[in-house]
């Protein structure tokens, strides 16, 4: 395979390797011989789990950090601006349409307030039970109210048209680096 902007080297590894980069590297070159890049300038763009046959793997494209062309998202993150205390702007909900919308008007300058009708997720895990096992629902703390939205509790089925709305990788790629290096 030659190195090129479009070059990407996959990879299966059992779940319990999915976070061990030393595996990864030892099946990386061991499976692409003629892989010159160092392991320390490729990057993990993808993770997927292929769970055909009954077999559970995870499958990881690696690229080269040199080659990502800027159209695959992953490019390196725009500072926010500093949201200014004399434009703010009310967010209702704290979904992914809430928080992506207060992400949006942190970049252009403006302060969000997020405003949530239900309860943290944390929280909201007992009145889903309430749900399930006594079948009472508090109106305001169920599978559609709450932190993180509707989607907080889906099986994973929720239809979607992302692949008709544009690319999402670089908004994927945002709240992933986020997550990862926010304080724990």
């Amino acid at each position: 395979m030659e190195e090129n902007e479009e070059a990407f080297y996959e990879i299966s590894v059992a779940p319990h390797q999915v976070d061990n980069e030393y595996v990864h590297e030892q099946i990386l070159y061991s499976k692409f011989p003629q892989l010159k890049i160092p392991f320390g300038k490729l990057r993990l763009t993808r993770r997927s789990i292929d769970a055909r046959k009954g077999k559970v793997q995870y499958v990881l494209r690696f690229q080269s950090i040199d080659l990502i062309p800027i159209k695959n998202g992953f490019e390196n993150l725009i500072p926010l601006k500093e949201a200014a205390d004399l434009k703010k702007v009310l967010v209702v909900g704290a979904g992914p349409a809430g928080y992506f919308a207060a992400f949006q008007l942190i970049q252009s300058g403006v302060k969000p307030i997020v405003v949530e009708r239900g309860k943290d997720v944390q929280a909201r895990r007992r009145d889903i039970r309430a749900i399930m096992q006594e079948s009472i629902v508090n109106e305001d703390s169920n599978y559609c109210f709450g932190e993180g939205g509707a989607g907080t509790y889906s099986d994973g089925k929720l239809y979607t048209r992302s692949t008709k709305r544009g690319d999402v990788r670089q908004i994927l790629h945002t709240f992933c680096f986020t997550v990862q290096n926010s304080p724990s």
